[in-house]
């Protein structure tokens, strides 16, 4: 993988970020990476070319077992060749009440912990991981502003939220001189485009990266569904123990009509280039022109990892990547729905 400059920030990472929201996580209370399996995947990645980690303080169970994971695994390797990001928000303790949300109290509380589970004394990117309705932008942003003064952490980001509130916490740094993000982490897919329009063109004004999270659509985009009834978009065959056949979610984030005719597009695209349809659906994220576009990638398996990382050495033209886009459209002009 090559590298690229991360937003507006004079920081290098590579083309795509490692997800490690499977670390350490149960799901129907079978563990879904173990701590051997994800050191396979971070080596892999990183021998690869990989050096840029996404983890959060709530992802594995019990919560901070992802983080702890990472941080086993950077203690036998050079700390700064990595671009490890981290996030808070979530319920992390539910014993006290200042156990989640983005007061400075629990910001100050969860930075401590996360640098101790990764065994590092800073984080390069620290994200929030929603937007706080209790706790007030200018008491979240001092807080932040102030582990980065501090050496604690070096760039800030922020998660799914609105355009609006992204674009107030942006304007409230700007007039307190607080650290402004840089990055933002929003769900963005070829599927799913039109829905974070707003988001995405606030980003490209102020040249914030964009690290799309499930940039594959849950695995939809990887083409090994195929669509069961062609009068109803949420009618899916699915591989035993895929996504979509334990998922609810999956249904409701991924499966419809604009998300069919646009795998169909990316297949199409994938034969012309010989690609797998996820290398293209991966490939037509990186070679956005508005903002800098790092997709979040995960893998169970180090064979998924290599499909994944294949996406950087796929080369689609703007025709194709017209195509796919445009796909989400019917001969009318109007979009097709969700």
């Amino acid at each position: 993988m090559d590298h690229r400059r991360l937003g507006s920030t004079g920081t290098k990472v590579s083309e795509l970020c490692l997800g490690t929201w499977r670390f350490g996580r149960r799901t129907g209370g079978v563990l879904e990476t173990d701590e051997a399996a994800a050191h396979e995947l971070l080596d892999a990645f990183a021998d690869r070319g990989g050096n840029f980690i996404d983890t959060a303080n709530v992802y594995g169970d019990p919560n901070g077992t992802s983080e702890q994971y990472v941080g086993n695994w950077l203690a036998d390797r050079d700390r700064e060749k990595y671009v490890i990001a981290s996030k808070v928000y979530f319920d992390f303790d539910d014993s006290h009440p200042n156990g989640s949300g983005l007061s400075r109290t629990h910001i100050r509380n969860q930075i401590e912990g996360t640098l101790d589970r990764l065994d590092t004394d800073y984080l390069d990117l620290y994200y929030i991981h929603r937007w706080d309705e209790d706790a007030p932008i200018e008491e979240t942003l001092s807080a932040l502003d102030g582990l980065v003064d501090d050496g604690t952490v070096n760039y800030l980001g922020a998660s799914t939220m609105a355009a609006w509130q992204l674009t107030k916490a942006l304007w409230t740094a700007d007039v307190n001189e607080y650290e402004r993000f840089e990055v933002t982490q929003p769900l963005f897919h070829a599927g799913y485009y039109e829905d974070v329009e707003d988001y995405l063109d606030v980003a490209a004004d102020r040249d914030l990266a964009v690290c799309p999270y499930s940039p594959l659509a849950g695995g939809f985009l990887t083409g090994k569904y195929t669509r069961a009834d062609p009068d109803d978009p949420k009618s899916v065959r699915a591989p035993d123990g895929s996504r979509a056949s334990f998922d609810d979610r999956f249904e409701r984030f991924y499966l419809s009509e604009r998300g069919w005719k646009v795998l169909d597009e990316i297949r199409a695209v994938a034969n012309e280039v010989d690609a797998t349809p996820a290398q293209v659906a991966l490939r037509w994220l990186m070679d956005q022109q508005e903002f800098t576009c790092i997709p979040i990638v995960g893998a169970r398996t180090v064979d998924q990892l290599d499909e994944n990382v294949g996406a950087a050495g796929v080369s689609i033209t703007r025709d194709q990547h017209d195509r796919i886009t445009d796909a989400r459209y019917g001969e009318s002009g109007r979009r097709w729905g969700h």
